[in-house]
């Protein structure tokens, strides 16, 4: 077992049945208390990251689509930022997702992801995704309306349809070469009011700051019980959840980076190999230009 797997593998949530979020520190650091050496190890990961993802573009089978969710201030957009700083952009697309707008709404609410999916040899990034659908408009079932779906079709049951539906469609993406990897990055509220306070008294913070955030924390609860139930019901061996403590962020960066660095091991990537005609042409190739080395 590699060390980014042992890292990682108490954090993996594979069946969730018996999942239960509060036993999930969003302070604990894997009894790593050096920021210097999670430096040592993020340089590494990244490093190894950059390597199979080069491999990963150039055999151009496999798809990776990694999905980020999180409470406010959780550091989404810097784990993104600093744990994918070494891949090269032409094999890397991210995409944020907003409030739908009114033609996403005319459309299902899985249409607007499936555009932005990943290409073979490509891995793609959702900083928020589908599972908004399981999350605010859960903790918000009034946004339903706006779907514009048959008001027959909203039972009791809207909900476990909906866990269905995601685990049979991220069940077919992965029958096809597209692995899913989905990271919920667990902030505490005390650290995530710290972070918050932070916004406000910096002022080249203030822009990061929405008064929007101080309402969807006063349903933290609402929330906490929405992403324990979305995460009990679509965790699965193809498509695990990742519950990432997040109130530090030197550990979340690390701990990121190791289950990526996991998974793009676990596909035994290589460079694609070269027939034997296509070895005379290249051979052919070469002599070509040595003879021509002084033009």
């Amino acid at each position: 077992m590699s060390w980014a797997s042992k890292f990682v593998k108490p954090y993996r949530v594979e069946h969730g049945k018996k999942f239960r979020l509060q036993k999930y520190d969003p302070a604990d650091t894997a009894k790593l208390h050096s920021q210097e050496r999670a430096q040592e190890l993020l340089a590494k990961g990244i490093a190894r990251m950059a390597e199979l993802q080069d491999k990963l573009y150039a055999q151009n089978r496999w798809g990776l689509l990694l999905i980020f969710q999180a409470m406010d201030a959780a550091g989404k957009d810097g784990v993104i930022k600093h744990v994918m700083s070494g891949v090269n952009p032409q094999g890397c697309q991210v995409y944020s997702f907003k409030t739908p707008s009114s033609e996403e709404l005319d459309h299902d609410y899985l249409w607007r992801n499936v555009k932005c999916l990943p290409q073979r040899g490509r891995i793609g990034i959702f900083n928020r995704s589908y599972y908004e659908e399981l999350l605010v408009v859960r903790v918000h079932p009034e946004l339903l309306a706006n779907e514009r779906i048959p008001p027959a079709l909203i039972t009791k049951d809207v909900w476990d349809d909906r866990f269905q539906d995601i685990c049979a469609w991220e069940r077919y993406l992965s029958r096809n070469g597209f692995v899913i990897r989905k990271f919920f990055l667990n902030v505490s509220k005390k650290e995530q009011k710290r972070r918050f306070l932070d916004r406000l008294q910096q002022p080249e913070k203030n822009w990061k700051f929405s008064v929007g955030d101080l309402q969807e924390r006063e349903r933290w609860d609402d929330y906490m019980s929405a992403y324990e139930e979305m995460i009990a019901n679509t965790s699965t061996p193809h498509a695990p959840w990742f519950v990432i403590p997040a109130d530090n962020k030197w550990f979340t960066r690390l701990a990121v980076a190791a289950a990526i660095v996991d998974t793009l091991d676990d596909l035994k990537l290589s460079y694609p190999e070269v027939d034997p005609q296509r070895k005379k042409e290249l051979e052919a190739a070469k002599r070509s230009l040595l003879r021509a080395r002084h033009s």
